[in-house]
């Protein structure tokens, strides 16, 4: 309960900030986000790298157990 009510003070100051009026701190928030745009952007692609090469090794690591077990189910066969 404490955390909705301080997250609710934190959104109404935001929004207090923002606006034209008292603190105008409208222009600082935009430099803000122009200049964090690109650090945000390379962590996210970072991050899509190496969720795909794990996904590579997975499918590699899946088709090596399919090909064991296949050998498995060969020989047994033979047997």
């Amino acid at each position: 309960m404490v955390a909705l009510i301080v997250g609710a003070i934190l959104i109404a100051f935001a929004i207090f900030a923002c606006v034209p009026g008292p603190l105008g701190w409208w222009a600082d928030v935009i430099n803000f986000l122009k200049g964090s745009l690109p650090v945000l952007a390379a962590f996210i692609g970072l991050i899509a790298v190496f969720i795909g090469v794990a996904d590579i090794k997975d499918r590699l690591e899946a088709k090596r157990e399919e090909a064991e077990e296949a050998k498995q189910a060969a020989s047994e066969k033979k047997e």
